[in-house]
């Protein structure tokens, strides 16, 4: 039974993916190709890489969260800087290129000069990674060649259409964190994460910078839940995993192992679904009418 993911954005939230897959193998599906977003492309590129789902898990558990968005010298213009995220990344795909990955894999990124998405399918995986998941003003955007890259979710929060390019005949299951359109959202006031000394806080406090900052986000929040809402009725994928993680907010610190859990819960909802979309009458109709099935399973 082999399928297609696209994995969508959500900052922390993205440790519900490691669930997601987990549950996808033990149920006898195939993963053949993945394209990511954000955290998604995060999770995209460790598993593309040869990375279990137990493996990144323990990864992912056992790193610092304090230490992931010190700045250093080659940051740009951001709040936060991804230091510790480099010093990951390094660690564990080095200078590894997407031609060496194990699975067909590509993560998308927008390009803030010319106000379009990218689709990163070449070069060091690393650089990508870093890229898609640059949030605009807390991360530095990260410069590829001409291209000047943040969040990829800022276009496409959940990238169905490229998880589809990769392979065109399968369906393709879509990994969305945010919350339905309507539904309350349940993440508590921005915090800054990492270990900020006091002086700087409580300078930060006086400018009411960290309130600012929670008005801003979850505006970008509201934003975030009607686009991907819109793209996920344009590119109708056959298959939609929801976990239920609208509590956590983007850098929230986690327990990564109870977050994968809600992927594998999610996973578990929708089996009947995800069988009937890879059973084969489906599968041969869907060659003839692919938007037309598509459609049919919402």
């Amino acid at each position: 039974m082999d399928i297609s993911l696209a994995l969508g954005g959500g900052g922390t939230r993205g440790n519900a993916h490691i669930g997601v897959i987990r549950r996808l193998e033990e149920e006898g599906y195939h993963i053949r190709a993945l394209a990511g977003t954000s955290a998604g492309g995060l999770i995209a590129a460790f598993y593309a890489a040869g990375y279990t789902p137990d493996e990144i898990e323990e990864i992912f558990a056992g790193m610092d969260q304090n230490r992931l968005f010190g700045r250093s010298s080659a940051d740009g213009p951001a709040i936060l800087g991804l230091a510790g995220v480099s010093r990951l990344l390094e660690q564990y795909l080095g200078d590894r290129t997407f031609a060496d990955l194990k699975l067909p894999c590509v993560v998308t990124a927008v390009d803030i000069q010319t106000a379009s998405e990218v689709v990163i399918a070449e070069g060091r995986v690393m650089d990508a990674v870093l890229a898609t998941i640059a949030l605009p003003a807390l991360l530095p955007p990260q410069r590829i060649g001409d291209l000047q890259l943040v969040d990829g979710a800022r276009m496409d929060p959940v990238p169905v259409t490229p998880a589809r390019t990769l392979m065109p005949k399968l369906p393709v299951v879509a990994v969305v964190l945010t919350p339905p359109l309507g539904q309350l959202n349940g993440t508590a006031p921005f915090q800054f994460p990492g270990k900020i000394p006091s002086i700087v806080m409580n300078g930060l406090k006086k400018l009411r910078l960290a309130q600012a900052l929670d008005v801003y986000i979850h505006s970008a929040d509201a934003t975030d839940r009607m686009l991907t809402e819109l793209r996920l009725r344009l590119d109708n994928p056959e298959v939609i995993i929801r976990p239920e993680v609208s509590h956590i907010q983007l850098l929230d610190k986690v327990d990564v192992r109870q977050v994968v859990r809600l992927g594998e819960r999610a996973t578990m909802a929708v089996l009947p679904q995800l069988r009937r979309a890879v059973s084969w009458p489906v599968q041969f109709w869907r060659n003839l009418f692919p938007r037309r099935l598509s459609a049919a399973f919402h």
